[in-house]
Formats: C-alpha cells, sequence, structure tokens
C-alpha cells in the first residue's frame, strides 16, 4: 500500500477541497492518505512517504502563498528528486501561469511528476473533482 502525503495551502477553501478529493483518490486507489496543511508538515517528512500531492492556490502575480506554502516548498524541493509528485490548486484570475512554472521546476528538481498539475478557477466543480481523484489514485498507484 502507498503511502500518499496530501499537503496544501487554502484562503478560501477551493484547494482544501481539491485536497479532500485527492485524498479520496488515493484511498480509492488503495493507499493510505495523510492530509496536511502546509503549517503541519516539514521537509523532514518527506523520506515516510512514497509519494506527495503539493496543493496551492495562484496568488498575487500568478505565485505561491508566499508566507507558508513557498518556504515549506522551497525547505522541501531538495527532498523532491525521485519522489513521485503531484500538483493542485485553485486560482481566481490569469490562465494558470503559476502552474506551468511550478510543474517546470519540480521536473527540473528531478522529481518524478505523474501528471500535469490540476487546477481549476474558484470553487472545484465535478470536473475538477474527477481529475483530483484521479491525481490521487495515480499516485498511489
Amino acid at each position: 500500500m502507498s503511502k500518499v502525503a496530501v499537503v496544501f495551502w487554502s484562503g478560501t477553501g477551493n484547494t482544501e477541497a481539491m485536497a479532500a478529493a485527492v485524498a479520496q483518490g488515493v484511498k480509492d486507489g488503495g493507499g493510505e492518505a495523510v492530509v496536511k496543511t502546509a503549517a503541519e508538515f516539514t521537509a523532514a517528512e518527506l523520506d515516510q512517504f512514497d509519494a506527495v500531492a503539493f496543493g496551492c492556490p495562484s496568488m498575487g502575480a500568478e505565485e505561491l502563498e508566499e508566507t507558508e506554502f513557498a518556504p515549506l516548498f522551497e525547505q522541501c524541493r531538495e527532498g523532491i528528486r525521485g519522489k513521485r509528485l503531484g500538483l493542485f490548486g485553485s486560482y481566481g484570475w490569469g490562465d494558470g501561469e503559476w502552474m506551468r512554472n511550478w510543474e517546470e521546476q519540480v521536473r527540473a528538481d528531478g522529481a518524478d511528476l505523474v501528471s500535469n498539475g490540476v487546477i481549476c478557477n474558484e470553487a472545484p466543480d465535478e470536473e475538477a473533482v474527477a481529475a483530483c481523484q484521479l491525481l490521487g489514485r495515480t499516485l498511489a498507484s
């Protein structure tokens, strides 16, 4: 059974809802999901998991949230080389540039990105929930 961390930051609840859908997908795929906020997770925990799903909405000029999430992710970057990884998050404006930049960064860091990042505009609709669940099942396999 794969053990998957679902680590997220959410300001409005949209990315939190996506995290719940990813966790459900992990469980549906036969894995164990451990859901933590960015404030609850540390880079030292990476080795405890077979895979990690990181979730963060687009903030400011299409960037990761800079107070809690970005510092945590920066600390995790060294530990993601070879790690099975998934990315997700919501946005309220723009075209998803923050996700494309984030994907490029984790690939350059040597992570095994299992799919393109899952994004949705505002609250996740049925299609976004299904995509998050698929991401979770993929990480669990």
